[in-house]
């Protein structure tokens, strides 16, 4: 027998939007239904697995750092970033309405709910030969997006509504039902029943395509070379996308699913919870980054910080689409990083002195989990010694140890002549990284690879790791689903990662980074006013 609920909202998606959208429409004395097909164990979803680095604009800790930043800067910033085509209004829109709303709709909101990010904000995606950040804006949670999700979970649980809340877990919607051109229910599956919902709005958080493999591949962007082979997931198998097909049944319109942020330094997960989970390193600076044949990539040496996008397009263009980075004991100690709370266990559980004590002295406790247990991830005395365990690693004799011998030997002697006489880009990047006070302190001062101070070396193959759907559901600046006419379809929203993070693809071709939790937030905040008739914040 079908279990029926009734409710003003149902909320399909129990993530981070999905949960924001959740308090505020309880703050607004509306009754909730949050759906989620997951058990409740994951309540929060992927959220509490990111790191928790948001792009905010002219805040407190910004002027704290001395950082000069302004909306007008942000969207300068952002347009020149995300090469916008001319048909792209919506997401424009929303681009626009992020950076002049940043502060008050998130910075603000999440310190009034007891949430506090790192005193130093860090420079990333700066840009490579055209601008990306300016200044620093990537505000880090304290707590990671563990600590970000648990403190909002534990304000839904505990809200003065929550006698109008309930939760389904492991409940699947399959599909909607309409009424005189609104949208008036949605049904689906349980493991034991099938159920139905009946409810004046419908909010989708259903996250994007990314956690589905197949589907990411079809709708591949060329410019990163054919869809791989050997793709990594870094999101979630829950994350397949079928939502957005329903959509479209509806007469809604979805938008670039071709725009995915997808980052170039992935790594298999030594203790994979499903098909092809990846990790997604924050690879070394001073490490070199070498093709499939163990030649340097080139000319233009990849270096992370500056460009994801063009990061992921030079490796998708590679023979066997992977990469090789190499470097030392030394370098990896002191700049290796992958993303994600539950590998930042200082941060997330706000442990200040441990985390400077790792950022001062070097994450050996990371670098020795990789080596020991990350199948990706090899170590060596010698040259020979690991061009043989690299080929070993992928049983094809690819890598050729006078190319490795060839192009490490000639970048350290570039760092022996001294800094005067440095003319190789990864050195300038380097150098410019070390004048910042946050990115000297966890990059190397120039650091040759053949030290035998710093042996043994490392190598760590890379592979393309799915992320992030940049495009989705396009929406209009109340969050409401438009179909291919630019008209809203009634009683139907989008928000999150769901709606590309606002309009269907907020960022374009690529992010300044740190737009993805903080859009799941405005995107649910603006949703709920506009479902409560509340116009403006």
């Amino acid at each position: 027998m079908a279990n029926a609920y009734q409710c003003d909202v149902a909320i399909i998606g129990a993530g981070l939007a999905g949960v924001v959208a959740a308090i505020e429409l309880l703050d607004k004395n509306l009754s909730v239904t949050l759906v989620d097909r997951n058990k409740k164990d994951r309540l929060g979803g992927l959220a509490n697995e990111a790191f928790g680095g948001m792009a905010l604009v002219d805040t407190p800790l910004q002027k704290l750092n001395g950082i000069k930043d302004s909306p007008e800067l942000a969207l300068q910033d952002w347009l020149t970033a995300a090469e916008f085509g001319p048909h792209d209004n919506w997401p424009k829109s929303w681009a626009q309405t992020y950076v002049n709303r940043s502060y008050e709709d998130i910075y603000c909101w999440l310190k009034q709910k007891g949430i506090h990010f790192f005193p130093a904000v860090q420079w990333v995606e700066r840009g490579d030969y055209r601008p990306g950040n300016s200044v620093p804006r990537y505000h880090i949670v304290w707590g990671t997006g563990w600590g970000l999700m648990q403190t909002l979970i534990k304000h839904l649980l505990s809200h003065r509504n929550k006698s109008k809340l309930k939760l389904l877990f492991e409940h699947t919607v399959n599909e909607f039902e309409q009424s005189q051109g609104n949208i008036s229910g949605c049904t689906g599956t349980t493991p034991t029943s099938d159920f139905s919902i009946k409810a004046e709005s419908f909010v989708l958080a259903c996250g994007g395509i990314n956690g589905n493999l197949e589907k990411v591949k079809k709708v591949w962007d060329p410019c990163y070379g054919k869809a791989p082979n050997n793709l990594l997931n870094g999101s979630h198998p829950s994350a397949d996308g079928k939502l957005h097909e329903k959509v479209e049944s509806l007469g809604g319109s979805v938008t670039h699913l071709e725009w995915m942020w997808n980052y170039a330094a992935g790594i298999s997960h030594p203790e994979p919870e499903f098909k092809d989970h990846g990790l997604s390193l924050i690879p070394p600076r001073s490490a070199l980054w070498m093709d499939c044949y163990g030649n340097r990539i080139g000319p233009k040496p990849l270096v992370t910080s500056f460009d994801t996008h063009d990061l992921c397009k030079q490796v998708g263009h590679l023979d066997n689409q992977y990469s090789w980075q190499i470097m030392n004991w030394k370098i990896a100690v002191k700049e290796m990083a992958i993303s994600g709370s539950h590998m930042n266990p200082h941060v997330r559980d706000k442990k200040l002195f441990p985390f400077l004590k790792e950022v001062l002295l070097g994450n050996k406790r990371l670098v020795n989990w990789m080596v020991d247990k990350c199948p990706d991830v090899i170590c060596a005395q010698s040259l020979n010694e690991l061009t043989d365990k690299m080929n070993n690693l992928t049983g094809q004799s690819l890598v050729d140890a006078n190319n490795l011998k060839r192009d490490i030997e000639g970048y350290d002697q570039q760092i022996a002549r001294g800094v005067a006489y440095h003319n190789d880009d990864q050195l300038r990047r380097i150098s410019q990284l070390r004048n910042g006070r946050a990115d000297k302190l966890r990059t190397c001062n120039f650091e040759p690879i053949l030290n035998p101070k710093a042996m043994p070396l490392i190598a760590i193959r890379e592979r393309i790791i799915s992320r992030k759907s940049m495009g989705g559901m396009q929406t209009d600046l109340h969050s409401r689903i438009l179909d291919e006419s630019e008209q809203p379809i009634k009683g139907l929203y989008a928000v999150g990662e769901a709606a590309g993070f606002g309009g269907g693809g907020i960022s374009g071709i690529r992010s300044l980074e740190g737009t993805f939790l903080s859009s799941c937030i405005l995107t649910s905040r603006i949703a709920a006013r506009s479902i409560s008739g509340v116009t403006n914040p």
